[in-house]
C-alpha cells in the first residue's frame, strides 16, 4: 500500500492550508464523507505520517530575529547525550545527526547577537562537543515545507 494516496494527500493540503478545519468541514470541501476522513486521520496518525496540529509561529514576531546553524563534531559514540545536552537549551530548536564534516547539525535562535553568542556558548560548553562551526541565516529564501510532495502525490495517484 502506498504511503500516501490523492484523498490523504488532499486532505493534508487542506489541514496544510487550515489546520483548524473540523473533520466535517474538511469532509464538506473534499467531498467524501465524514467517516472517511475520520479513518483518513486516524491511519495517518497511526502510521506517524501525521504528528499533530502545532501553530506555525513567526520566531521573529516572538523576538527571536537570529537564526543561526551550527554543526558539531562530537566525540565518537557520544550522539545520544550530546544530542539530551543540547534538547535543554531552550534556542535549539532542532538537531539532526548528519553525514560529512560534522556529526550533528543544529538550529538554533536568538534576540540579538550577544544573546547568540550565549547560545553558542552553551552549546560548545556540553561534554564532548569537540568543535563548531557556526552561520548566521541572513533570510529564508525556502521555509521548511511539504506542499510540493502532497502535491505531486495529489496529482499523480
Amino acid at each position: 500500500m502506498p504511503e500516501l494516496d490523492a484523498l490523504d494527500a488532499r486532505l493534508l493540503l487542506l489541514l496544510t492550508d487550515s489546520p483548524r478545519l473540523g473533520v466535517l468541514e474538511c469532509a464538506r470541501r473534499l467531498g467524501v464523507a465524514r467517516g472517511t476522513i475520520q479513518a483518513r486521520l486516524d491511519r495517518l496518525t497511526a502510521r506517524g505520517i501525521l504528528t499533530g496540529f502545532p501553530p506555525d509561529l513567526d520566531l521573529a514576531a516572538m523576538g527571536y530575529g537570529l537564526t543561526a546553524f551550527a554543526v558539531l563534531e562530537i566525540a565518537q559514540g557520544r550522539r545520544s547525550e550530546v544530542s539530551a545536552a543540547l534538547s535543554a537549551i531552550d534556542e535549539v530548536c532542532e538537531v539532526h545527526a548528519t553525514t560529512g564534516q560534522g556529526d550533528l547539525f543544529v538550529r538554533m535562535v536568538a534576540r540579538t547577537h550577544d544573546d547568540l553568542q550565549r547560545v553558542i556558548d552553551e552549546v560548545v560548553s556540553v561534554p564532548d562537543v569537540l568543535r563548531t562551526s557556526t552561520s548566521i541565516a541572513l533570510s529564508t529564501p525556502v521555509p521548511p515545507r511539504v506542499r510540493p510532495l502532497l502535491e505531486r502525490t495529489a496529482r499523480d495517484s
